[in-house]
């Protein structure tokens, strides 16, 4: 898919850009270019603050249905918008999860009755959400989740115990949504269901993982009999899998092409610093970052091709091949980072001895390539899924 943009494509551009000058000013100007990735624990009250201040100017959920408080805009103009809010220093969504993955799963799955109750609170930026996917015993291998799901034959409602780990911001959260097993005698992606639950209740509690950074936007998320209410599971029992693969290929869409933006915004900084303090004189690290601009060039272009996908979330074979691109290319620039700062990469010098930006980008980008799918899961799903290769043999169970 070649994208081409009209002199609309372009006046749009430019109300973007207006707006985004207009209001990341003032008591916002202090958030620009904070809460991205290994950044996430930074401004968080004032980031929240932001999301209403986005939807009362109508750019949240751009890409929704007009009838849904969207603005229908095209696949253009959606990735003009994450180019300018990339560009303008926008900070780190903590809206994200339910504008990028939550709601266009529930559009494309979801009940009419789901999508009144959840879509007006995500797009007035009022109710956040996470994800509960991974857990200690399913992190790159979804299908093999443990959390059950019962159904209480008196109530109605739907009973969730188990564990989900790496959960993102939970702990500001007002909703996870959760695969989990409603069939035990069924296995892999089988007897799955995708459920709506409410994090503030009596059998969810939270405990912050704390990283190399020292910081802990990650969670383990207990669930202990948590009640979901009958009619918030997605789909039907069983349909869990569908659900959540329709949801994976959302998370492939244009915002895509913001994170690019911000890898932009790094490498920026890490070619700064090399024409400060002399290491863009060493041949070896020119060539580095040749091959880092390079390298950012190309998941533009493959973003690009990508974003023919179907609207259901389904994955273009293009696709496949981003999470292990993106997450290796970004790794690499953490290594880059540290290469140029020399032996200013190794010390802390001020109490309470906080790290800079680039000796946190380099100790988060070590979980890149680990975080939603490992480097060799993904090149599993490339070989069978793109390239129709046969299945990695399994070892009897």
């Amino acid at each position: 898919m070649q994208l081409k943009f009209t002199s609309e494509d372009e006046l749009f551009r430019r109300e973007v850009a207006d707006w985004l000058t207009d209001n990341l000013s003032g008591e916002f100007a202090p958030i620009k270019h904070r809460g991205g990735p290994g950044d996430e624990h930074v401004f968080v009250e004032e980031r929240k603050a932001w999301e209403q201040r986005l939807a009362e100017g109508g750019w949240t959920c751009i890409g929704w249905p007009e009838a849904w408080g969207g603005k229908s805009a095209t696949i253009e103009q959606q990735v003009i918008f994450n180019e300018e809010y990339a560009r303008a220093g926008g900070p780190g969504r903590v809206g994200h999860i339910g504008e990028t993955l939550t709601g266009p799963t529930l559009l494309a799955f979801g009940s009419e009755a789901q999508k009144h109750r959840y879509l007006p609170g995500i797009r007035a930026g009022k109710e956040l959400w996470c994800q509960g996917y991974s857990e200690p015993s399913a992190g790159s291998d979804l299908a093999n989740v443990r959390t059950k799901a019962v159904l209480d034959e008196t109530s109605g409602e739907w009973r969730i115990t188990g564990q989900k780990v790496w959960t993102s911001l939970a702990h500001e959260s007002d909703f996870v949504f959760v695969l989990a097993r409603t069939n035990p005698e069924e296995s892999a992606h089988r007897g799955l269901g995708f459920f709506l639950v409410p994090m503030r209740q009596e059998g969810v509690s939270i405990r912050p993982i704390t990283q190399l950074t020292g910081t802990a936007e990650f969670n383990e998320v207990f669930f202990d009999e948590a009640v979901c209410a009958a009619d918030d599971i997605v789909g039907a029992p069983g349909e869990g899998w569908k659900v959540a693969m329709g949801l994976l290929g959302f998370e492939r869409g244009v915002s895509t092409l913001g994170q690019q933006m911000l890898f932009q915004t790094e490498l920026d900084e890490v070619i700064r610093l090399a024409k400060n303090n002399g290491a863009a004189r060493n041949p070896a690290i020119r060539q580095r970052i040749a091959e880092a601009h390079i390298g950012l060039r190309t998941l533009r272009y493959n973003s690009l091709r990508m974003l023919s996908g179907g609207e259901d979330g389904s994955l273009s074979r293009e696709a496949m091949i981003y999470k292990l691109c993106w997450s290796s290319w970004h790794r690499n620039l953490g290594k880059l980072a540290m290469d140029v700062l020399g032996p200013d990469a190794e010390l802390i010098e001020n109490e309470p001895y906080e790290l800079g930006r680039l000796q946190s980008l380099f100790l988060f980008t070590r979980a890149d390539t680990i975080y939603g799918g490992t480097n060799q899961i993904q090149r599993n799903i490339i070989a069978e899924r793109a390239l129709g290769m046969p299945r990695e043999p399994r070892g009897n169970s």
